[in-house]
């Protein structure tokens, strides 16, 4: 396969990129800047603000993978912060849908990211498969838009999957350095009730089903692509100690302490969601790291 990638320079881009060259294909990523992302890619410039998109691009191209977004946990969110995660997100996709309808080309498939934020950031205990209606706050209202111009890919007639990703866990930045730093720095704790579900996925695992969904031509629509057994906060947290070999604080963090450092993002550690993998399974995709302790022992090794 020729993919390309967008949104190829952050932890999950550069993962996939490196598990693809392995795998034999070529890889390539669409970015503002024309200097080549990491050896071996090569890159192709896109101008989201001016709607540019370099033609050579698709030309070239087999298949896509479109991972372009503003970081959802990187700043506070203020009101610019918002529209730049809602436009970052819907204006790279309209414009990747425009450019692939607008000139004859070989792609045969693309994968778009999406995310679980579409149930609702805090769906207590609740199991949530793809048919589980989707909530009304400011994520959720996100992932909508978002899908929405993914859609206008598959109008196209391309082959689109959906992929409503959890949690990644990483071996670099992420979710999972902030949550182990304070363990090891002796302070870790379980956040609030500690009881709010963790829909998590190794980012290995995430990176093979990008891959499964571009090679394999019964896949279409949406997916969640998390893991088989999601966590609470509070499992996790003394998953991660015991990897690490230290103790856990025996006072939960309160949900006002995170609230007044966090604002709205508090949000997002007080709450989380129970989501089944079991479509994707169905689907034939089987999990390398479907054990949180076993995903842990190899993101957290020295």
């Amino acid at each position: 396969m020729n993919v390309l990638i967008t949104g190829g320079t952050g932890v999950v881009g550069q993962r996939l990129a490196v598990i693809l060259l392995n795998e034999g294909h070529q890889v390539a990523v669409l970015s503002r800047d024309k200097r080549p992302a990491h050896a071996g890619v090569a890159t192709y410039q896109w101008d989201i603000a001016r709607g540019y998109l370099d033609p050579a691009a698709l030309a070239w191209a087999t298949h896509v993978v479109h991972l372009a977004g503003a970081g959802v946990a990187d700043q506070r969110w203020t009101e610019a912060r918002k529209k730049e995660i809602l436009e970052s997100r819907t204006r790279s996709t309209q414009l990747l849908a425009e450019a692939l309808k607008a000139k004859p080309n070989q792609v045969q498939a693309v994968v778009g990211a999406s995310a679980i934020g579409i149930y609702g950031h805090d769906t207590g205990q609740a199991q949530l498969d793809e048919n589980s209606p989707a909530a009304r706050d400011f994520l959720s209202e996100v992932v909508k838009a978002w899908e929405a111009a993914t859609d206008g890919i598959a109008a196209a007639g391309y082959r689109t999957v959906k992929l409503r990703i959890g949690i990644v866990l990483s071996h670099h930045g992420g979710a999972l350095e902030k949550m182990a730093q304070p363990v090891r720095l002796y302070t870790g704790a379980a956040l609030g009730t500690g009881q709010q579900w963790l829909s998590w996925i190794h980012v290995d695992d995430l990176c093979r089903l990008i891959i499964y969904g571009l090679e394999n031509p019964h896949l279409q629509g949406v997916y969640n692509a998390v893991g088989p057994q999601p966590a609470t906060n509070e499992q996790m947290t003394r998953a991660i100690a015991q990897v690490l070999h230290r103790p856990v604080l025996p006072l939960n963090v309160p949900a006002f302490a995170l609230r007044l450092a966090l604002g709205p993002l508090a949000d997002l550690v007080l709450g989380g969601s129970h989501v089944s993998a079991a479509k994707i399974q169905a689907a034939g995709f089987q999990f390398k790291f479907p054990e949180l302790g076993l995903a842990l022992r190899d993101l957290l090794k020295p």
